[in-house]
């Protein structure tokens, strides 16, 4: 026994005659500047950053201010109220916004 470990992956490659024989894209390079340095969730949303990805609260955050800047009636707050209690089951804990007022529109605008 002169291997120190099991690899049964590359076992059935070697008896395919598939070992060695892949193309890889960086293959042998070294890896990127800051990889190493972050856990895999931090690099998650840095790839995630760099493809454009916009995570759902974010883009129901974007509705919602555009809803309240347009609002003029009753109805319009209460789709807006009804949009934030969606926003505020999925976004983060601290970033979660009041219901909006008819009477206090004003200063929702200036908060959305």
């Amino acid at each position: 026994m002169d291997k120190k470990y099991n690899d049964l992956i590359g076992d059935i490659l070697e008896a395919a005659g598939e070992k060695d024989n892949y193309d890889l894209k960086g293959a042998g390079k070294p890896l990127p500047k800051g990889y190493v340095e972050r856990d895999v969730f931090q690099n998650f949303q840095q790839i995630a950053k760099d493809a454009g990805y916009l995570p759902y609260w974010l883009k129901l955050q974007k509705e919602i201010a555009s809803m309240v800047h347009t609002a003029k009636t009753e109805k319009d707050i209460k789709k807006i109220n009804n949009k934030i209690k969606e926003y505020n089951t999925v976004c983060p804990t601290t970033m979660q916004k009041l219901r909006v007022e008819l009477e206090k529109l004003e200063d929702a605008k200036a908060i959305w």
